[in-house]
């Protein structure tokens, strides 16, 4: 098993962030890195978010955050339990694609949460396929599909 580690991000980090985001293979499911580095900014130093960078074996490749799900009045996740959490992520650095540690660094990532929250849920666009099969692969089942806050559909998936 491949060795994942999850670290606090930092404002050091912002470059890395941002540069991940505006790589090919994200293609649009994130909006800009500049504009995603400025929300991560204005949140570092706050408890709404666990922001984190995922390491594998000490070297930096994907971002993830996780929050309560009922923080920023989702719709999608409004028939959740009160307990819920939210989970965003992405794999940032294009060498580690298709290698199975998207799904590696997720089921690392839940073993965790799971221990203190029953039910963690993501809301990928229903076109992203790869992101939905990644999430499915790492013990995520789809719920639903419904819009989110600004209208556009995502595909409810929740875990256990």
């Amino acid at each position: 098993m491949a060795d994942y580690t999850f670290r606090p991000i930092t404002k050091d980090d912002l470059p890395m962030f941002k540069a991940w985001l505006d790589q090919p293979h994200i293609g649009g499911w994130w909006a800009d890195g500049g504009t995603e580095a400025r929300l991560i900014e204005e949140d570092l130093g706050g408890t709404r978010v666990d922001m984190r960078i995922v390491e594998h074996d000490g070297t930096p490749f994907a971002y993830v955050q996780d929050y309560d799900a009922h923080t920023f009045d989702s719709p999608q996740y409004a028939d959740l339990p009160a307990t819920s959490r939210a989970l965003d992520t992405f794999l940032g650095d294009p060498a580690y694609l298709g290698q199975g540690h998207a799904t590696g660094y997720l089921r690392a990532r839940l073993g965790t949460l799971a221990a203190t929250y029953p039910i963690v849920a993501v809301d990928p666009d229903p076109a992203n396929l790869r992101a939905i099969a990644t999430y499915q692969r790492a013990g995520f089942r789809p719920t639903k599909i419904t819009a989110c806050e600004d209208g556009d559909p995502v595909q409810v998936m929740v875990h256990p």
